[in-house]
């Protein structure tokens, strides 16, 4: 059976600084490429941090039509590996919690985030469900959130996905990280089993100002159940071959 090889990056989070964070996604593409990966997925806000105070989402964001986006897509991994990668964009003077598709280069597209936190009112709200493809495998995004509101999962697969992208940043206390330490992925699956959809997660891991992010970043399949995850508060790449089923799954540390 046909499979494509998918990757999931589980990333320290880097904050208003892009250049580290360019570096770290050259670093992972490289690896990523070096086991034949096909799609490549990096968390919520990635390039800029997951910053939600309006006046340092200002601050970062980048309008993909200015001069100052287009030099730092030219210094992505020039691969013709598919790239998921969360941003925090600007159009019009809104702000938009965004994943961007980059392809050889160049934006292949974009998800906006439609569902959002009490604490992401700085936001406006993604109207939009774009599916994308990387060698017959259809896939759609979920940011984080999204993937609590079954409608989000389902308009991905009406559209004909078989693929959920979930890029995330779970940043929180340390007690609130322990509650949601299994709920992440019990949530999700239950996103799977409603829709049939596969799901690969992308989440940061660390500590920050007292706070600390666990991951998980996991690949699960249409029953909801995970098979395959990167260890908990560890920075890893997971590589997984998914068509319509997994045949192999592996992970290596970064």
């Amino acid at each position: 059976m046909k499979t494509v090889r998918i990757a999931a990056a589980q990333t320290r989070e880097y904050r208003e600084d892009i250049e580290t964070a360019l570096g770290c996604i050259a670093e992972v593409t490289a690896q990523a490429e070096s086991e034949g990966v096909r799609l490549l997925c990096f968390p919520e806000g990635f390039l800029q941090g997951y910053l939600i105070d309006e006046t340092s989402a200002r601050r970062v964001a980048l309008d993909l039509s200015s001069g100052e986006f287009e030099a730092i897509l030219h210094r992505f991994p020039q691969t013709e590996a598919t790239i998921v990668v969360g941003i925090i964009e600007t159009e019009g003077g809104r702000l938009f919690n965004t994943a961007l598709v980059i392809r050889g280069g160049g934006v292949v597209g974009r998800y906006r985030k439609t569902y959002l936190l009490d604490a992401e009112k700085a936001f406006d709200a993604g109207t939009e469900t774009p599916i994308f493809e990387v060698d017959g495998l259809r896939f759609g995004i979920n940011i984080c959130y999204d993937t609590n509101f079954p409608e989000a999962a389902r308009r991905v697969s009406e559209l004909g996905a078989s693929l959920l992208v979930c890029a995330a940043n779970n940043m929180m206390s340390r007690q609130k990280a322990e509650t949601f330490r299994e709920l992440h992925n019990a949530v999700r699956g239950e996103r799977c089993r409603e829709t049939g959809l596969w799901l690969v997660s992308s989440d940061v891991t660390g500590e920050r100002d007292g706070r600390i992010a666990l991951g998980p970043t996991a690949v699960l399949n249409p029953e909801g159940e995970v098979a395959g995850q990167l260890p908990l508060e560890k920075t890893g790449l997971l590589i997984f071959d998914i068509p319509l089923s997994v045949q192999n799954g592996t992970h290596q540390a970064c």
